[in-house]
């Protein structure tokens, strides 16, 4: 989806990383170069050491380019210091991980407030935020439980929740149903389709075709490189999908 009029919201321009350890080389992405926009829901789709989680490193500001420009809502973010990273991790983009990354010592409506106590917001503003958060997503009467009394998919919501907190520009979600049983993964993409309804951007990384084929538009990556489908079918493999809002890339 190529509509000038939207903004911008993930530039990757020639964007290069590469590991080394003693004397191997590996070169995990290759020139990739990719744009997201506002209210986009986009999937990047491999297969394990693809290129996936490199990506989602870099777009998440985890981890520095080799090579290459990175721009996070018009801005280069490529050569920032790790300080400088922390604040944007904090205000542009919230995180949905596979395993949840609640804090099993806290509360829930404490899980989903704590981006605000990095942010420096008083403790009633941030209680009031992280209860209108666990109601957007269904779970205000499980404010005070903690993670071990909920199910996956509860848990999954509640990582939504804190994801939101912050009304960041991007959602980024590796791998958000990997851990899940097929029905709260199911209410886990409703979720995912709901927040891009109300205009979020959405950005999944997953080797779940089911997953894939809720987004509105899919990207491929293959030994580091954005590729086509015919591209991959020079390898022998098939990601095409049938389902799904928009095209292939």
């Amino acid at each position: 989806m190529t509509n000038s009029k939207q903004e911008s919201v993930i530039q990757l321009l020639g964007a290069g990383k590469t590991y080394r350890t003693g004397s191997v080389v590996y070169q995990a992405l290759k020139d990739v170069s990719l744009e997201i926009y506002q209210g986009e829901y986009v999937a990047i789709v491999g297969p394990s050491g693809s290129g996936k989680s490199t990506c989602m490193n870099i777009i998440g500001l985890l981890d520095s380019l080799d090579e290459g420009q990175y721009l996070l809502k018009g801005q280069d973010v490529s050569t920032l210091t790790e300080e400088e990273k922390a604040h944007f991790r904090n205000r542009f983009i919230g995180f949905v991980f596979q395993s949840f990354n609640l804090l099993a010592d806290l509360s829930l409506l404490d899980n989903v407030a704590l981006p605000l106590f990095y942010a420096n917001v008083s403790e009633a503003k941030r209680r009031e935020k992280a209860q209108q958060a666990l109601e957007a997503v269904g779970l205000g009467k499980y404010a005070e439980h903690r993670p071990t009394e909920l199910s996956g998919g509860q848990k999954q919501r509640g990582a939504i929740a804190r994801a939101l907190i912050n009304d960041p520009a991007l959602i980024l979600a590796d791998e958000p149903t990997g851990n899940l049983d097929s029905h709260s993964a199911t209410e886990v993409l409703h979720l995912f389709d709901d927040l891009v309804g109300q205009g979020r951007t959405v950005l999944l990384i997953t080797h779940d075709d089911i997953a894939a084929k809720c987004a509105q538009r899919r990207l491929h990556i293959l030994d580091g490189q954005i590729q086509s489908e015919a591209e991959l079918a020079a390898h022998g493999l098939d990601y095409s999908f049938t389902k799904g809002g928009g095209r292939d890339e």
